[in-house]
């Protein structure tokens, strides 16, 4: 059992740093960096590597508040809407970041003119950056607790006040670690067989213990998650990726692809 600790920000003379923001501010940077390497090792241009990162996270903030403003808590907003812009006193939500994320992807694709089968390779290698980024990311949920989990022993539990509680931010944090590792490990032996199986299959991986997670998240504390008929918002945006993913591992559209050389 972890005791219970809480760091929310930290204090450089007249200066407050958040102890999240610090922890998404050094996924970011890891995960652009790992890209970047990732890129040059497969000779892939750096720079739309770069750009996509970019316009992923413009999305990804944008859509991971417009979510959560949405379907975690909107009454409130409604009768306090300036609230809405205080993005500083938290509430983000992973569902809206990952679909603000692909929005943006696909109107970069349709700028650039990028064609699908030449964004696989792209989405690969910033799938497996993106657990990395993932696992640091979420150790600032794991640091302020702002995802304590249902009353439990187990033994990663952590020792809230009132009682022990499983912490979902810990539990992301280990899950992004966990898929960085495997999925580095079977980078290429995957894009030997085709280009996007990393995106595919990491992103699948996530969906399906994401959704399982959820089950965990506390339901009896006064900010707990939203349920629409039993699941939360993001359980119901994981059955969605799920299925999507699915149909696209089998609809017969990945092709054989070669892989440049290192």
């Amino acid at each position: 059992m972890i005791p219970f600790f809480q760091y929310n920000a930290i204090l450089v003379g007249p200066v407050v740093l958040q102890v999240w923001g610090m922890c998404v501010a050094a996924g970011i940077v890891a995960a652009t960096l790992l890209a970047v390497r990732l890129a040059r090792k497969y000779v892939l241009p750096e720079e739309p590597i770069l750009d996509m990162i970019i316009w992923a996270l413009v999305g990804a903030f944008l859509m991971a508040r417009v979510f959560h403003v949405v379907f975690y808590n909107l009454s409130y907003y409604l009768q306090n809407p300036l609230e809405v812009f205080a993005f500083w006193h938290g509430g983000m939500s992973s569902l809206g970041g990952f679909f603000g994320a692909l929005l943006t992807l696909y109107i970069f694709a349709k700028v650039r003119h990028f064609s699908l089968k030449e964004l696989w390779p792209y989405f690969d290698i910033l799938s497996v950056a993106l657990w990395l980024g993932w696992g640091i990311g979420r150790i600032g949920c794991f640091l302020i607790h702002d995802h304590p989990g249902t009353l439990t022993h187990f033994v990663l539990s952590v020792q809230y006040p009132g009682g022990a509680r499983h912490d979902l931010g810990l539990y992301e944090s280990i899950l992004g670690f966990v898929l960085f590792g495997v999925f580095m490990l079977a980078f290429k032996p995957l894009i030997k067989k085709r280009w996007g199986l990393v995106t595919v299959l990491s992103s699948l991986c996530y969906a399906i213990a994401r959704f399982f997670l959820d089950f965990l998240r506390a339901a009896d504390l006064p900010n707990s998650d939203t349920r629409y008929a039993m699941f939360t918002p993001a359980q119901w945006g994981m059955l969605v990726i799920i299925i999507a993913l699915t149909f696209t591992l089998f609809s017969g559209r990945f092709k054989q692809n070669k892989v440049a050389s290192q």
